[in-house]
């Protein structure tokens, strides 16, 4: 298929298919853009944010577990050449808390950022690359993927080249 989109939306029919899912943005990211992106992810809580993030840390070499980081507002994770940072705001009571942490130095050129709950930080984070948002439909979820720079258009183009995979396309 080679038709170009800045919106894609996906079925997610269970946890598998948002891990799968995770894992498949890393594996375009690491194997194709070879570039870190910042995603904003947006969703009510429990939607699968903290679990599609797990399938992409995974999918960029992690063995361990991937926690939420709701109670430490980011968990690093380190990975050869690649750094990835979870970000939760959900608990952030200003938006200066992230000053004070440090939040400029996790924005770099090999560092993909997943942000939950981005408008908490609003001010002080740099744009998205991508903004994904996973919503209840049903007892299923829905992703959209809304590319915000040419970068994540890219990774856009690239999902729509795929093979079949175990979550189903919405277009």
């Amino acid at each position: 298929m080679n038709k170009k989109t800045d919106t894609l939306r996906y079925d997610l029919v269970d946890s598998e298919a948002t891990i799968a899912m995770g894992n498949t943005l890393a594996q375009l990211i690491k194997n194709e853009l070879k570039k870190g992106l910042i995603v904003y992810l947006h969703g009510e809580l429990g939607a699968g944010k903290t679990t599609l993030t797990r399938g992409f840390v995974q999918g960029m070499g992690h063995k361990g577990n991937v926690k939420s980081p709701t109670y430490t507002l980011v968990e690093p994770y380190e990975l050869n050449a690649w750094n990835v940072y979870h970000f939760d705001l959900y608990r952030l009571a200003d938006p200066e808390e992230l000053e004070y942490m440090g939040i400029r130095d996790y924005f770099g050129e090999n560092s993909c950022c997943f942000i939950e709950w981005p408008e908490k930080g609003e001010g002080l984070l740099p744009k998205p690359d991508l903004i994904l948002t996973i919503e209840y439909v049903g007892s299923q979820r829905q992703v959209t993927l809304e590319s915000k720079t040419e970068l994540s258009q890219l990774l856009l183009d690239k999902m729509l080249e795929l093979p079949s995979q175990p979550f189903n396309t919405c277009l």
